[in-house]
């Protein structure tokens, strides 16, 4: 142990260190690993998303703020267990939620709030690139926010100069690059397999499509330059040295790996960057990510085409919708046992209410919920009403209501990992799951395992999350001798001597959940209803 302590002192020293800093959806987290892939120390901001002027955002202030207290924090943490200042850091890399619209000026102003992934108003953009391009374009993507802004003719376009991601974002104002990882590339414009970068021809498509209107720019012009896992993508300046750290103790001249989503950097911390191999991410969203070995027959809508780190093609299933109900019903539960005097940790809350679910009827006692707090687009729907169904016949119990709102959880992905599984016949060989959700043991893995018919795995590395799988990166770009492929690099260093608890299919819970969906399907009438007519 002493040694091992003095090991770290003197990587922390010589700066033998990578620093993975990810901006999720809840929480902005700054994770410091030493060469052997372990975690020194963490750091963390809570934040939360607003809904201003009909958009979801973060103000700048906010993502300046949690940058600096997330990195202050790991930076307080080296200082209290190790009696160091770090002043040098042999890598770092950003990561963030992928999608969204951040639009510059040549000066560097942001033209309009922050517009995340999660706004469903770009529907009418969407499914005009679809059409055109005959590639999926989901809501979410950059291009689609930037075409939907030229539908509604809106004033910051003529001065567009640089349009980016979270990540990207961050990214520029540390090193001064304008550059993105080929995974957070892949959600704001098609990539082209073949070249690595933005498909040409769509690129020149678009610039045909909006030619009319006369901007200064081209599309090609304003996007980042991408970037593939293990190259350098830039360094630390004297500037972002001293926003990122406020007591300006860091020294400039650090690399930095290219910016990554919050996708990419789920396949990595799970180890599911080869073929046929999957990862499921669970927060306020949720995602399954399938490395394909074949191109799909079709395009679906359900299906968003986005790739891996180094570039390999993924069918992804984003559903807008997960946690929030779940999160926002237990708290309940937790003001309940405070308001009797039994004060609970949160954490105990989590593991007897969802260990519940295991003692439900396989198809919830005929019970009904929509977690949904904003639109969700694989069901079509543009706005958000959290609602939960019951018929005078439903069992209506504590165990079912649990396992009903887990069910519904992953209503949506189930929805769109159907069409990977049964209509297009994907092979997937094991799935690793990450997120919150998997801190309690057995119940998410088997309620996942249910939804996609496939073998579920947590690692013991998986709380680390994406912050984590950032670090990974930036450790790949400074520590990758052997000129390994990412792939065998996670393998043969990172997840070599990794423990993991895998938990397979169960007849009884798939049985249920089919049941449950289509129910659900059915049911989606009474959620459009409760978005046309129920005014909150």
């Amino acid at each position: 142990m002493k040694t091992n302590r003095v090991n770290i002192k003197q990587a922390i020293t010589k700066g033998e260190t990578s620093l993975g800093i990810e901006f999720g959806s809840t929480r902005i987290k700054a994770v410091l690993i030493d060469n052997n892939f372990k975690t020194i120390a963490s750091g963390s901001y809570e934040w939360e998303n607003r809904l201003e002027d009909g958009f979801w955002t973060y103000s700048l202030v906010d993502i300046i703020t949690g940058l600096q207290a997330a990195y202050s924090e790991m930076k307080q943490e080296v200082e209290r267990n190790f009696g160091i200042t770090i002043r040098i850091i042999g890598s770092i890399g950003i990561s963030a939620m992928m999608h969204g619209y951040m639009a510059f000026d040549h000066t560097g102003e942001l033209l309009v709030p922050f517009r995340t992934w999660r706004n469903a108003t770009t529907g009418v953009a969407a499914k005009e690139l679809t059409d055109k391009f005959q590639f999926n374009i989901p809501e979410r993507w950059s291009i689609a926010h930037l075409y939907q802004a030229m539908l509604n003719d809106e004033k910051h376009l003529p001065r567009i100069d640089f349009i980016t991601t979270l990540a990207g974002y961050i990214h520029w104002l540390l090193t001064g690059n304008k550059a993105i990882g080929i995974g957070d590339a892949s959600g704001m414009f098609p990539i082209d397999e073949s070249t690595k970068d933005y498909n040409e021809s769509m690129i020149n498509q678009f610039d045909e499509i909006i030619a009319s209107k006369g901007y200064r720019w081209k599309l090609k012009d304003i996007l980042p330059k991408v970037y593939i896992s293990g190259e350098q993508a830039g360094e630390l300046t004297k500037v972002g040295a001293k926003i990122l750290d406020k007591s300006q103790n860091l020294q400039p001249g650090i690399p930095l790996c290219p910016p990554e989503g919050d996708a990419g950097t789920g396949m990595v911390a799970t180890n599911s960057v080869r073929k046929r191999t999957g990862n499921v991410s669970v927060g306020t969203s949720v995602f399954a990510m399938i490395v394909l070995e074949k191109e799909l027959s079709k395009v679906y809508p359900e299906i968003d085409l986005v790739t891996t780190p180094n570039g390999s093609p993924v069918a992804m299933v984003h559903a807008n919708n997960c946690s929030s109900d779940i999160n926002a019903w237990l708290g309940l539960f937790r003001e309940f046992s405070e308001a009797i005097g039994q004060k609970v940790e949160t954490d105990k809350i989590f593991e007897v209410m969802l260990n519940k679910a295991l003692e439900a009827d396989p198809d919830c006692g005929g019970l009904l919920s929509y977690g949904y707090f904003s639109g969700e687009n694989i069901t079509g729907l543009e706005q958000g009403r959290p609602l939960f169904v019951r018929s005078p016949e439903s069992k209506f119990n504590l165990a079912n209501f649990m396992r009903t709102h887990l069910f519904t959880a992953f209503g949506a992905l189930k929805i769109g990992m159907d069409i990977l599984t049964k209509e297009e016949n994907i092979s997937i060989d094991s799935i690793l799951a990450h997120g919150g959700l998997f801190k309690t043991p057995v119940v998410g893995q088997k309620i996942v395992a249910a939804a996609m018919n496939a073998p579920v795995s947590v690692m013991s590395t998986a709380g680390e999350g994406g912050a984590w799988g950032i670090a990974i990166l930036a450790s790949y770009m400074m520590n990758n001798e052997k000129k390994d492929s990412l792939e065998d690099f996670l393998d043969r260093k990172v997840f070599k001597e990794v423990e993991g608890q895998e938990i397979y299919p169960d007849g009884y819970d798939i049985k249920g959940f089919e049941a449950f969906i289509e129910r659900y399907k059915k049911g989606l009438v009474i959620e459009q209803a409760a978005v046309d007519h129920l005014i909150l």
